[in-house]
């Protein structure tokens, strides 16, 4: 490498702090997507990649793209997401972006044009954390985007999407002519820098890790109607009670989860009429399972329904299914994991390799453009919140490993 990777690093870190203390308040990270604090992510980064003479665009998906011409037409692109959830952490989405403006910077101080053209890439609204619908920007350029099915999602105001969309002058009906805006590009591979979100970096004592892929999601409601009653004068033998259906099958989720290495997850429960001295009549639960392997994903969540339609009968209630969101599990580029794990060993000895469990704009992506993940390590694995971390150490660590892969990537 011709240039101090330790420097560079350094440099990341201390960019991704000032934007921290630009977006943040005593609560966290308040970059939600379509909302001024976001905006104002956004013009920090375009100023910041300007100043190395980066031409900044915006896609028909509210997208944004710093671009640095190379020797060939062919690129590369590096990115993730500015936005955060309310009250978020510092790094989540932040890392992958940031770390584009040293690209830029390496690049552009550099006597000579890089091999290949570089795009950094900004994905609209990952999050989803405003109306619900993650990975908007990514999915609008992949072309599978249902804008249909999104742009009359309302926020907890009232604001129709289609509105909140057209205030930072993105236009709901031209959104997809961004799969068009992306092929022009002639992106040959994309690369992606994240915080793990989670424990198993720091529980192996890894600052770093190459990601092969992202789990695959099944996510539904779970309406269980049975009889609403008075609590005082009806046996507890002969009660609908669609409460117990709906935690005694929370509690099967659980063991499907260990049985078969995934996860599931009940994050939201209803339960009607919500009264201390009534029966519930009904339960809503949400379910969530994720799995890297596609088959055992068809596999749990078949054997959920066994399960709630088992339960369901012993309890005198029925069971309703609603699908929330349905994405099948994705393992990335077979030549850019090696790239990927070469850089991860030279940095620090050790090939270390895992899939990741939540979903990235990286899954969208890969869906037509060859695509390979690294995970920085997560201080007590939390994220989504104003205790998520990654020492600076360890963060640097990460940052040198990654560039180490565009440098790869660059020259393959």
């Amino acid at each position: 490498m011709t240039y101090n990777l330790e420097e560079s690093a350094k440099r990341v870190v201390s960019d991704l702090k000032e934007l921290r203390d630009l977006t943040s308040t005593e609560n966290g990270a308040q970059r939600v997507a379509w909302t001024p604090t976001w905006q104002k992510a956004r013009n920090w980064f375009k100023e910041k990649v300007e100043e190395y003479s980066a031409e900044v665009t915006r896609d028909s998906a509210g997208n944004v793209w710093a671009k640095i011409q190379g020797e060939s037409s062919d690129s590369i692109a590096i990115g993730s997401h500015i936005d955060s959830v309310p009250n978020g952490g510092w790094l989540d989405g932040a890392l992958g972006v940031v770390v584009g403006i040293e690209i830029i910077r390496r690049y552009t101080k550099s006597d000579k044009k890089p091999k290949k053209t570089i795009y950094i890439v900004d994905w609209a609204d990952e999050e989803g954390a405003r109306y619900g619908r993650s990975c908007l920007g990514s999915a609008a350029a992949n072309g599978t985007l249902k804008v249909d099915k999104i742009k009359d999602l309302v926020d907890i105001n009232g604001i129709k999407y289609s509105d909140a969309l057209r205030e930072y002058k993105v236009e709901p009906e031209n959104m997809l002519n961004a799969y068009e805006e992306l092929k022009v590009k002639n992106i040959k591979a994309y690369l992606e820098l994240h915080i793990e979100q989670g424990p198993i970096l720091e529980n192996l004592n890894k600052d770093v890790a190459c990601v092969y892929g992202i789990a695959g999601v099944e996510r539904h409601y779970i309406d269980f109607i049975g009889q609403k009653s008075h609590a005082g004068s009806f046996p507890t033998e002969l009660r609908q009670d669609a409460f117990l259906a709906a935690a005694e099958s929370a509690l099967e989720f659980r063991k499907i989860a260990l049985k078969y290495k995934a996860v599931c997850t009940v994050g939201e429960v209803t339960v009607e009429p919500h009264v201390t001295t009534i029966v519930p009549g009904k339960c809503t639960i949400s379910l969530d399972q994720r799995t890297i392997d596609e088959n055992n994903l068809k596999i749990i969540f078949e054997e959920a329904k066994d399960l709630v339609e088992k339960i369901s009968k012993k309890n005198k209630v029925k069971a309703y299914w609603r699908n929330i969101h349905s994405i099948p599990p994705k393992i990335f580029n077979e030549e850019l994991i090696e790239l990927c794990q070469e850089a991860v060993k030279e940095e620090t000895g050790e090939a270390t390799t895992m899939p990741s469990g939540p979903l990235h704009d990286a899954i969208e992506v890969a869906k037509i453009i060859p695509t390979v993940m690294m995970f920085a390590m997560s201080e007590k694995g939390l994220s989504h919140t104003k205790e998520e971390n990654t020492p600076d150490e360890k963060l640097e660590t990460a940052i040198r490993t990654f560039l180490r892969l565009v440098h790869k990537t660059m020259n393959k």
